[in-house]
């Protein structure tokens, strides 16, 4: 929530800019907008983007009384401060998201650079629009990008690009941050390293509509919570696991560790189901990127269903079928539905990770058959 921001915010030795972010009472600033450093006699302003959706991608009730949004307004009168104050070469860091920021940068003239967050892409050469240069460096620290600028008379003249893969087993660790992080994990090390099971298949979380790991996940919720349809959020994060690797609690809470992680258990219509497949799916495939979140299609277990991408919201979904008995979802029947992450308060249930590791470690070796339950049209 809003006081634990606060509290790290203080402990950083850096600025935390966010331009986006306002008070709703008093229609102030939250947090510092830009700041401003030199390089090779060039003066660089940052401006900071946060994620424009998060009371909606996450609990509002946790920050009641601040806003967000795209905002171009707000974001031209930002790039103007930026050059008013002398800046050669403007900077937005952003949590749009790359296709937000593509479409931001077609209409918000003045930005040289975006270095785009939040879809997690990694792009091997800058995309340019209009007279921005689009970064987007990956995720889970994969890769790192060196972009160097020739900028004359506040223009960038020329450039040049790396996306540099980060190997992991050929670098040598920083010293110092690896005795920062073992003196964090230490009191946990015990039951963070602890082998719940094995499994005998790749585990991985990325995939627009469905993941391995995404699988089990649905499974537990199923079995722990004695459900008909499981629903798990499109996350994408979360590191892999090889066939044969041990899964620790550490790997389980890297798939399900959020603030808000309990496992509800409800009876839902399977007209509202359809409702919220829709709108996640208008999230993804809305033609208009401004009206896309970011993040991939919800997972589901114990149903399959169809996708016509290219159709408008309330008509891409059909052929929802049950998977425990093979007949169509009725609209007006009650099914009993296990899901997690929900941004509702007062949501009952154990935290997914606890329940995740139990089923791991009661199933002792984990096997994910093929899943062929969501059939896409027009991609």
């Amino acid at each position: 929530g809003t006081d634990r921001v606060k509290e790290l915010q203080e402990m950083l030795e850096f600025p935390f800019l966010c331009s986006n972010v306002r008070d709703t009472e008093w229609e102030e600033d939250v947090f510092e907008a830009i700041s401003y450093f030199e390089r090779g006699g060039i003066k660089v302003a940052v401006i900071g983007q946060a994620f424009p959706y998060t009371p909606i991608a996450n609990p509002r009730y946790m920050m009641p009384n601040w806003s967000f949004g795209i905002n171009e307004d707000n974001m031209k009168k930002r790039v103007a401060d930026a050059q008013a104050a002398g800046a050669d070469l403007i900077v937005l860091l952003s949590h749009n998201g790359f296709d937000v920021d593509r479409k931001l940068a077609s209409r918000v003239d003045g930005i040289d650079v975006i270095l785009t967050g939040h879809t997690h892409d990694a792009l091997p050469a800058p995309v340019k629009v209009n007279n921005t240069l689009l970064i987007a460096s990956g995720s889970h620290g994969k890769f790192v990008s060196r972009l160097d600028l020739q900028v004359d008379g506040k223009k960038v003249k020329d450039y040049s690009f790396r996306l540099i893969p980060v190997f992991s087993d050929v670098i040598e660790p920083d010293k110092e941050m690896t005795a920062l992080v073992d003196k964090i994990r230490k009191p946990h090390e015990a039951e963070i390293s602890r082998e719940l099971g094995h499994t005998e298949d790749l585990l991985y979380r990325r995939g627009n509509f469905n993941g391995t790991f995404d699988d089990v996940i649905c499974q537990a919720l199923l079995q722990e919570r004695d459900a008909e349809i499981a629903m798990s959020p499109g996350f994408r994060w979360g590191a892999s696991l090889l066939p044969g690797q041990a899964i620790t609690v550490d790997d389980v809470h890297h798939h399900t560790s959020i603030t808000y992680p309990n496992v509800y258990r409800n009876e839902m219509t399977g007209e509202f189901l359809k409702v919220i497949l829709e709108d996640v799916a208008d999230n993804l495939f809305n033609t208009d990127p401004y009206y896309q979140q970011g993040g991939d299609m919800v997972r589901v277990g114990g149903m399959s269903y169809t996708i016509d991408i290219n159709q408008k919201i309330g008509s891409r979904i059909s052929n929802m079928t049950s998977l425990k008995d093979g007949k169509p979802i009725d609209p007006a029947k009650n099914y009993v539905v296990a899901g997690w992450a929900s941004v509702n308060e007062g949501t009952e249930g154990p935290a997914a990770y606890d329940l995740v590791a139990q089923y791991i470690e009661r199933e002792k070796v984990v096997k994910v058959p093929d899943n062929d339950t969501v059939k896409v049209i027009g991609a």
